[in-house]
């Protein structure tokens, strides 16, 4: 992952998400980085049928989760959850800081 440095010094890393799915007809992503907005971070499906989207987070913890075809995923791949007011799952990704 590649760095850029903010005005405070911190580097913020590309990460990069990923969902299998062929038959979704769109997917977003969505989490507390983009205020639960998912027209901020819309998905790319590849010609395999998995969807990516590349995002710069600074270090720390982040909830998300995927609006496919405007239901609610967890991230199959990602075990890690915490639960939400919704009586549901968001996910959870660390972003470490480089050195």
């Amino acid at each position: 992952m590649a760095g850029i440095k903010t005005k405070q010094g911190i580097k913020r890393q590309k990460v990069t998400f990923s969902l299998k799915n062929a038959e979704a007809k769109e997917v977003f992503l969505t989490g507390d980085f983009n205020n639960w907005h998912p027209e901020k971070h819309p998905m790319r499906k590849d010609k395999k049928g998995t969807w990516k989207k590349q995002v710069m987070l600074s270090p720390g913890n982040y909830e998300y989760k995927f609006l496919v075809d405007g239901q609610w995923k967890e991230d199959p791949k990602n075990d890690r959850l915490h639960p939400n007011c919704f009586g549901t799952y968001n996910n959870i990704i660390n972003v470490f800081e480089k050195k």
